[in-house]
C-alpha cells in the first residue's frame, strides 16, 4: 500500500485488533494518533509511495538478574513500547533512516567493511546488520525508513536491541520473504553491536525483543543458545506489570557494574573455570575460605547468588508453562531477595544518603504485600525497579511512588506476543 492508504486503513479502523494486540485496547486511540503522526511524517519526507509497516518491542528482564554474562540462565519478555517504522523498497544499495530527535547519514552497503570512525553510531548499527545478514549468505538491499520509539532509553527496556531487531527484521520481510529467523536476527543484533558498534554486549536482550512475548534462554553453548517462547500473559490473571524509575542517574556506575562480572569470573577461575556457569554449588562451597581469602566475602556472595538465580530463572520458565502464577510471584520476589542480600545492586556502596531503588522497593513491600511481587530490574544500582502489582492495587500503587519519585515515574506495561514483526 501506498502511505496514503496505510494512513486511511488506520483511520478507518482496519489495524485497530492489531493494535489492541500489540499494545492493548486502552491504548487504541493513543497509538492510532502516533501510527498517523508518523505515517505523515514519513510521507512528508520521501512522498507517497508503496511503503510497509514494521515494528520491534522493548524488553524487560524477569528472572536471571545479572546471569546472561556467566552463561546462565534468563527469563526476559518482550513489551509493548516499540520502536515503529514506515519503510519504502529501494533500487539503490543505500539505506536511509530519519527519527524524531537525531539525524542518520545514509549508509551505502554495497561496502560492508568495518569504519571504525562509525564507532558508537547508528550508522555503525546500519552497516553490521546489513554485513551479517550478506556473511550469512541473505540477501540484502536498500530502504528509506522513517522511525519513532517509544521504548525508554537508559530504563533497562534495551531501546539499542529493539532497533537492530527492527533493522533485521526489515531485511528478513524485504528481501528473504520472512526466511530468516528470529534467532537468528536477534545473533546479528549482537554481532552488529559488538563488530560494528565496537560495544561488547551480550545476547540476552536482542534475543528478548526478536522473540516476543517470554523468552526462556539457556546461554550455556554461547554461540547457540537454547531459546523458547513462553506464551504467559500477568494480566489474564489481573496483575499488571510497572516499571517505576527511581530517579537515580547510571553516570559514574560504569565501575559497580564491571565488577560484578570480573568478581564473578574470579570465583570461577578458583573453581577451575572461566564462568560460573560451568561451576556447581558444591564447589563454591567446598571452597568458601580459600575464595573469601583471594577474592573477598562480596564475590563469595555474588557467586552465591548467580547459582541460586539461574536455576531460579529457569523454575521461573517452568511455572509459567504451567500457569502458576502464586509460584510465579514467589520466585520473583526471591529473586529479589537475593539481588539485594548476594548481589547487591540495589544501593551503591558507601552512599548512604542516596539508596532510591531500595526505597521503591521498600514501598512496593508495603503496598504489595503478599498479593505481588517486587524486584530490581536489569542491572540496578540505579534505573528502575519492577513489581507485579494486582489491577486493584495498580492506582494506590502508582499515586504512592508519584508522591516519592515525582509524576509519571511508573510505566504501566503489557507483555507483547510476539518480536519483530512487518505489520502491512
Amino acid at each position: 500500500m501506498r502511505i496514503s492508504e496505510l494512513r486511511t486503513s488506520v483511520q478507518e479502523g482496519s489495524f485497530d485488533s492489531r493494535i489492541a494486540e500489540l499494545y492493548g485496547s486502552d491504548k487504541l486511540s493513543q497509538q492510532k494518533e502516533r501510527w498517523l503522526d508518523i505515517l505523515n511524517k514519513a510521507e512528508k519526507l520521501y512522498g507517497d509511495r508503496e511503503a510497509g509497516l514494521f515494528s520491534a518491542p522493548g524488553r524487560t528482564e524477569v528472572g536471571g538478574n545479572h546471569t546472561d554474562h556467566q552463561l546462565g540462565k534468563v527469563l526476559a519478555a518482550s513489551l509493548n513500547l516499540d520502536v515503529l517504522a514506515v519503510v519504502i523498497a529501494t533500487e539503490e544499495p543505500v539505506i536511509r533512516y530519519a527519527s524524531k530527535g537525531f539525524s542518520v547519514e545514509p549508509v551505502d552497503i554495497s561496502d560492508l567493511s568495518i569504519h571504525a570512525e562509525e564507532a558508537n553510531t547508528t550508522e555503525a548499527l546500519i552497516r553490521g546488520t546489513a554485513a551479517g545478514f550478506a556473511n550469512a549468505g541473505y540477501k540484502i538491499g536498500g530502504f528509506c525508513a522513517y522511525a519513532e520509539s517509544d521504548v525508554l532509553p537508559g530504563s533497562g527496556m534495551s531501546s539499542s536491541a529493539a532497533f537492530e531487531v527492527l533493522l533485521g527484521t526489515i531485511l528478513n520481510e524485504l528481501y528473504n520473504d520472512g526466511s530468516v529467523s528470529a534467532e537468528f536476527i536477534a545473533k546479528n543484533g549482537q554481532y552488529a553491536e559488538n563488530v560494528y558498534f565496537m560495544k561488547p554486549c551480550g545476547l540476552l536482550d536482542q534475543m528478548a525483543c526478536s522473540v516476543g512475548s517470554f523468552a526462556a534462554m539457556d546461554f550455556a553453548d554461547p554461540a547457540n543458545p537454547v531459546v523458547e517462547k513462553v506464551d504467559f500473559d500477568p494480566a489474564a490473571y489481573g496483575y499488571e506489570l510497572i516499571l517505576t524509575d527511581c530517579k537515580a542517574s547510571h553516570a559514574e556506575l560504569s565501575h559497580e557494574y564491571a565488577a560484578i562480572p570480573k568478581e564473578m569470573k574470579e570465583v570461577a577461575k578458583i573453581l577451575g573455570q572461566e564462568v560460573l556457569g560451568r561451576c556447581t554449588m558444591e564447589q563454591l562451597m567446598a571452597n568458601a575460605a580459600k575464595i573469601r581469602e583471594e577474592c573477598g566475602d562480596r564475590a563469595f556472595l555474588r557467586a552465591y547468588h548467580f547459582l541460586n538465580e539461574t536455576e531460579r530463572a529457569a523454575k521461573e520458565a517452568e511455572v509459567l508453562r504451567e500457569g502458576n502464577i502464586d509460584a510465579f510471584l514467589e520466585l520473583i520476589k526471591e529473586s529479589g531477595r537475593s539481588s539485594w542480600m548476594y548481589l547487591q545492586n540495589v544501593n551503591v556502596n558507601g552512599d548512604d544518603r542516596n539508596q532510591s531503588l531500595g526505597v521503591g522497593l521498600a514501598i512496593s513491600e508495603y503496598i504489595i504485600g503478599n498479593h505481588g511481587a517486587w524486584r530490581v530490574h536489569g542491572g540496578g544500582f540505579a534505573g528502575t525497579i519492577q513489581a507485579f502489582v494486582r489491577h486493584e492495587d495498580k492506582d494506590r500503587y502508582i499515586a504512592a511512588m508519584n508522591s516519592v519519585f515525582g509524576d509519571d515515574c511508573c510505566y504501566v506495561l503489557k507483555i507483547r506476543g510476539c518480536g519483530g514483526i512487518r505489520i502491512a
